[in-house]
């Protein structure tokens, strides 16, 4: 009964697509993405769900810029929608000749996938397409053949882009789901409230408007500002272990 209240809202069951943008703190801040990816690609691994990285651009000097995985598995939206927010990470920064204490942040947004959901109808002579390479490494096909794909929905501007070792028409696949996820956000945004039950607020990654905090340095701590709940585990938390801020957060929900 308890599990039926907790993931009764009506995409919990869906599969997400989750995405992680480096916001501010520079280098720190990318590197900083690429730990949060870490963590849900090992937290989806102990759930036993699948992950699939669609895009992911890699920093200058070291990290990411952004990241998108979808995320395939029982409840996954459910579990991880709770995720959504500006995330912000203190630490001594190993990028520093000077071994300063560095602030970082990162956005993360979760969507759930929509399958057969004919709420959300995307004319052709809507969107504009292009193909284009894939940045970053890759295989066989990556770099040499235009597999990526980019839309723009040109009613709301929004873009989405696909750029994994699949074919062009998979990418395509992909890009328009993700594209109706967004599309669904804006449309419940407009109607009503509930859009906060879906993304969560429109966030900047940056001071002051964090949901959760990890302090490495002076002390060890990760602290959920919504529901309170901390934990001197860090290494835990990094490693995947979150499923007790899920918890406590979910049940702020019911």
């Amino acid at each position: 009964m308890e599990f039926a209240l907790l993931f009764s809202g009506e995409y919990d069951s869906a599969n997400v697509f989750l995405s992680i943008h480096a916001g501010t703190g520079g280098v720190d801040a990318q590197d900083w993405a690429e730990m949060l990816e870490r963590m849900y690609l090992r937290f989806a691994e102990k759930n036993n769900w699948t992950t699939e990285i669609l895009e992911r651009n890699l920093g200058n000097e070291a990290g990411i810029k952004n990241t998108l995985i979808k995320i395939v598995g029982r409840y996954a939206y459910g579990y991880l929608k709770s995720e959504a927010g500006v995330h912000r990470l203190v630490r001594i920064s190993p990028f520093d000749a000077e071994s300063l204490r560095q602030t970082s942040f990162a956005l993360v947004e979760v969507l759930p996938e929509l399958e057969n959901d004919n709420k959300i109808e995307i004319k052709p002579e809507e969107i504009e397409l292009e193909f284009h390479r894939s940045g970053g490494p890759g295989g066989q096909n990556v770099n040499k053949v235009s597999s990526a794909v980019r839309i723009k929905h040109l009613p709301t501007g929004i873009v989405v882009s696909c750029q994994s070792e699949r074919s062009q028409s998979q990418n395509r696949e992909a890009a328009m789901s993700l594209l109706k996820a967004k599309l669904l956000v804006l449309r419940l945004a407009e109607q009503d409230s509930r859009t906060a039950l879906i993304k969560g607020d429109v966030q900047k990654a940056e001071w002051g408007r964090q949901i959760r905090s990890y302090v490495l340095q002076p002390y060890q701590m990760v602290k959920d500002h919504r529901t309170e709940y901390e934990t001197s585990d860090t290494a835990g938390v990094l490693a995947g272990g979150i499923d007790k801020f899920i918890e406590a957060y979910l049940k702020t929900q019911v």
